[in-house]
């Protein structure tokens, strides 16, 4: 943990809630990112969101200090999406799911709304257990070490996840510009 995390930590126990806030604003966006991809729906994304930093707040009163606060801040967040797309996931229609990642997705000049959407609909053809590989890895950018901290899984077993996920990737897309 960086020294600006243990000071936000440290000021955090003591009840500050603008550290809270400054945690918050580091962590957010890729939080917010994973689990929009993830759960395909911004409502659900920021419900998991409030609920990442509530648990992270009673964690650190409670004496809890992480030693890597992004990795432990996204196991929390993904044992939130696991939770949560069990039981809703049903009930997300494909729709909302297409702008929900789509808000989030950053796309340049050259690639249109058309390859957003197959890009979009690649990821949600992945098993979870893929996409929530490929996420932590290569949107969020995290180390094998830091998705398993994240995960609970093992690190062969998410490089095989990793593989997995872009050999699907590639075939599904290659597929699209034939």
């Amino acid at each position: 943990m960086t020294a600006t995390d243990q000071e936000l930590v440290d000021r955090i126990a003591r009840g500050d809630s603008e550290a809270l806030g400054q945690l918050m604003a580091k962590y957010s966006p890729a939080l917010m990112r994973f689990a929009t991809h993830f759960l395909r729906s911004a409502a659900d994304a920021d419900e998991v969101l409030q609920d990442v930093f509530l648990r992270a707040e009673r964690a650190i009163r409670k004496g809890t200090r992480p030693e890597r606060m992004e990795a432990w801040l996204f196991r929390i967040a993904v044992n939130r999406c696991r939770s949560k797309r069990r039981r809703w996931w049903p009930f997300v229609s494909g729709r909302e799911a297409e702008y929900a990642i789509a808000a989030t997705a950053a796309s340049d000049a050259e690639s249109g709304p058309e390859w957003l959407a197959e890009i979009n609909a690649a990821l949600a053809a992945l098993s979870p257990v893929l996409r929530e590989a490929f996420l932590l890895k290569h949107v969020e950018g995290l180390e094998y070490q830091e998705m398993s901290l994240s995960t609970g899984a093992s690190i062969p077993a998410l490089k095989m996840r990793v593989a997995r996920a872009c050999q699907e990737l590639r075939q599904q897309l290659a597929e699209v510009k034939r």
